[in-house]
């Protein structure tokens, strides 16, 4: 159980690393300093919610039907290296992460804003509800739930270590040269995890 709530964690963490709106506005707020545990609270939840219709209810429809965790596998491998290729071609050319601009100041507009960046985004669908929805399929009962509470963990971990290290790694995110690293590294974690997935249907 302990492996697929790694997988699972290793799996989210190398999606939720990747430069987007949702990210940007958490750090932003951090920075300012405001609503940081109500912007943090909501990104990660939304994020886990999401995630656990993936894993109890994509993943369950998906390995119910004969012959689907073979496919499923091949995507979801396919699509990993694929992700995984765009962070390496990212890294080639890389920019920082832009946080100018003014944070929002209200609580139910910071919440309203942060609820947008997480639903409004097309991408959250693709990552929790296919991708580590389809991942879970591979893994039945207990393994399945851990293998989604390793994903939702990853959430938390990464918005709070966001939010309230804002000042701290604002330095680092700001500069290009730093995801370069950051794109090489969720890469590696993309095709390891991907040969993970491939490896028992070999």
């Amino acid at each position: 159980m302990l492996a697929s709530a790694i997988e699972g964690f290793a799996l989210s963490i190398g999606l939720i690393l990747a430069l987007g709106p949702q990210n940007v506005f958490v750090l932003r707020q951090g920075l300012l300093q405001s609503h940081v545990f109500a912007v943090c609270l909501v990104c990660s939840l939304a994020d886990a919610s999401l995630i656990a219709i993936g894993v109890l209810g994509m993943g369950s429809v998906l390995s119910g039907i004969e012959g689907a965790e073979f496919w499923i596998a091949g995507a979801a491998a396919v699509f990993l290296i694929g992700y995984g290729l765009l962070r390496i071609r990212s890294a080639m050319n890389p920019v920082g992460m832009s946080t100018e601009g003014e944070g929002e100041s209200e609580l139910v507009p910071t919440i309203g804003a942060a609820l947008a960046f997480t639903f409004l985004n097309p991408h959250v669908y693709v990552d929790t509800l296919l991708l580590i929805g389809g991942a879970s399929s591979g893994f039945l009962g207990d393994e399945r739930l851990a293998f989604g509470i390793g994903a939702a963990t990853a959430s938390f971990v990464f918005f709070f270590s966001l939010g309230y290290g804002a000042k701290r790694f604002s330095g680092v995110l700001n500069k290009p040269e730093s995801w370069r690293f950051i794109d090489l590294g969720i890469a590696c974690i993309m095709f390891v995890i991907a040969g993970a997935i491939l490896l028992p249907h070999l």
